[in-house]
């Protein structure tokens, strides 16, 4: 049968089977972009999360440190109470810069851009 010989139905039934094809292809490849990058990240993320406790007990015996040096100059409680404040300032910026990066980020970039692509095509072949 040729083309030119097929309804009307079958050919719109065709292509809504192949945009439905296009987006499911689309969908698996975002889904297997985003499992190999939770893969290579994993050991990225252990060897960080160590270090970050480390370097976390680390900060708190400077910290103590700190706050030791200036009981000799004044009370003990003043002392802690500046080193907590000066640290829970540092702790809200960081913060804050963090969830302004985090928001920023986007995943599968690559998969987005695809899905964006494949429903601009699909709307001119409807029109």
């Amino acid at each position: 049968m040729r083309a030119a010989d097929r309804p009307i139905s079958a050919v719109l039934h065709d292509i809504v089977g192949n945009i439905q094809d296009i987006i499911r292809s689309e969908l698996r490849m975002a889904k297997t972009e985003l499992g190999e990058q939770l893969g290579k990240s994993r050991s990225a993320a252990i060897l960080l999360g160590v270090g970050v406790l480390l370097l976390g007990c680390s900060v708190l015996f400077v910290l103590l440190a700190i706050v030791y040096a200036l009981s000799l100059v004044m009370a003990g409680w003043a002392a802690a109470l500046i080193v907590g404040a000066a640290v829970g300032l540092f702790a809200a910026v960081c913060l804050n810069l963090g969830i302004r990066k985090l928001q920023a980020m986007r995943a599968a970039p690559k998969t987005a851009e695809s899905l964006k692509e494949n429903v601009a095509w699909a709307k001119q072949l409807t029109r």
